[in-house]
């Protein structure tokens, strides 16, 4: 038996990591907007995780339109019912067609089955995925486990760290 806890089993990611795989989402929904070309009308993130994935994608599609929605779905780390704290602009954002909505990590798919009820023919792609939110978002890059917590690198600071098993 382990004494470690739950969240012990971590997925680190640097800043790095995070540009990269967030290019990698980019190449995937290069190219299948229903605009011409394949463009994509607008990006919309899900703040706060959303909006450094956003930015990167929005900078290499060359998407000069980008929105946000505020969903609250954490409070201190513990899940919550998902409420939308501030919306896009209604005019840009319509029933969703054209826009793509940008989010780290889908977990349980609350904050996306919320958003996607509110835009259902938005576009809903983020970085990470685990298997509960698969069904809620349409393009991602990586899936981990659902046990596994995710520790982006906005959330971090540099620090000594124990071994895996024991100590130095």
């Amino acid at each position: 038996m382990s004494d470690r806890l739950p969240h012990e089993k971590g997925f680190h990611v640097s800043w790095d990591q995070m540009h990269r795989d967030s290019r990698a989402l980019a190449w995937r929904l290069d190219g299948k907007g229903p605009g011409e070309g394949g463009a994509w009308k607008a990006i919309v993130a899900i703040t706060r995780g959303g909006m450094a994935p956003a930015m990167i994608i929005a900078r290499e599609l060359d998407v000069r339109t980008v929105d946000t929605i505020s969903v609250k779905s954490y409070d201190h780390q513990a899940q919550s019912s998902a409420a939308v704290l501030k919306s896009p602009d209604p005019d840009m954002m319509g029933d969703g067609t054209g826009i793509l909505v940008i989010d780290d990590l889908v977990d349980s798919g609350k904050t996306l089955e919320l958003v996607r009820s509110l835009y259902p023919n938005a576009h809903f792609a983020t970085v990470y995925a685990k298997p509960k939110g698969e069904p809620m978002v349409d393009t991602f890059i990586t899936g981990v486990s659902q046990d596994t917590w995710i520790f982006f690198p906005w959330d971090m600071a540099l620090q000594y760290v124990e071994p895996f098993r024991g100590k130095d």
